[in-house]
């Protein structure tokens, strides 16, 4: 999720300074809008590229809108890249682990670990799933 303002937590950027002037000339104090404007960009990463990007501008991404514009570029992307021999992986959001989801996954990718078989919370199996 990507927003207008940028990335920016308060909990983890700090500024060290004496006095408000230093810490104004550091970086000083930045302002977050209350509802900024968003846009959701979903992609797909494995050993030999990048699958294309897949922009959600509007609304939140349930079942039906990852099973209708995710998994069938997931798959191209997939079936293009490896033929046949390639297994097809997740992570533990809502949208993924819903029935007609992993329904949908096992029956048209060529291998599928679906939510039961895959550690949700392993850091050596998600290293990048924060």
């Amino acid at each position: 999720m990507f927003d207008i303002d940028g990335v920016y937590n308060s909990q983890n950027d700090r500024i060290w300074a004496v006095n408000r002037s230093e810490a104004d000339i550091k970086g000083g104090t930045r302002q977050k809008r209350k509802f900024p404007q968003k846009v959701m960009v979903c992609l797909g990463v494995c050993s030999k590229g990048v699958s294309p990007l897949i922009f959600f501008e509007k609304g939140t991404v349930d079942h039906d809108r990852y099973i209708k514009e995710v998994l069938p570029v997931a798959l191209k992307f997939g079936n293009d890249m490896f033929g046949n021999d390639w297994i097809f992986q997740q992570d533990g959001a809502k949208p993924h682990t819903h029935a007609k989801s992993q329904e949908w996954c096992t029956k048209n990718f060529p291998s599928f670990i679906d939510k039961s078989h895959w550690p949700p919370n392993s850091p050596d199996l998600n290293p990048l799933d924060y």
